[in-house]
């Protein structure tokens, strides 16, 4: 699996005119990819990173440029915006179109997106989505800014 993590202000997607997901406070905008090695186990490893990932700025730490002041979502009660995004395995090293052939398909990547998002609603994570195959328009403001990719 893969994820591009933005910490965000607030972030949400809309699908045909109507917001189908939206956090409003501090927070994570993760999009995610699924290959076709990807498990129920991996779902629940990238969840367990999300949650547990110091990326935060703790205001109560005395020196916020050093280290070790950092917060996670579970430390601060982020939310979390979760997109299933199938052109993260996208390959355009060759010509000038990508290729999706490392992208899994729908009927393999849906539930284990699906699965990210209920492992991290268990681990007491406020959590919205996208709508999964929809056109999406997504809008947010990246905190930084600051990205990450994951790779699990």
């Amino acid at each position: 699996m893969r994820a591009v993590v933005q910490r965000v202000t607030e972030a949400s997607v809309t699908v045909d005119g109507e917001t189908v997901g939206k956090i409003t406070s501090s927070g994570l905008c993760v999009l995610v990819g699924v290959t076709h090695d990807d498990t129920p186990e991996k779902a629940a490893a990238l969840a367990r990173k999300l949650w547990s990932l110091r990326i935060f700025k703790n205001p109560h730490s005395k020196d916020q440029d050093s280290p070790g002041g950092e917060q996670s979502c579970s430390d601060i009660a982020a939310p979390l915006l979760v997109i299933s995004q199938f052109t993260l395995y996208g390959d355009a090293r060759k010509g000038r179109r990508p290729t999706w052939n490392a992208a899994a398909p729908g009927p393999v990547a849906e539930p284990l997106v699906e699965e990210v998002v209920a492992q991290l609603r268990a681990l007491g994570a406020h959590v919205e989505t996208g709508r999964f195959g929809a056109q999406m328009q997504v809008s947010l403001t990246n905190d930084g800014p600051f990205t990450v990719l994951l790779e699990i």
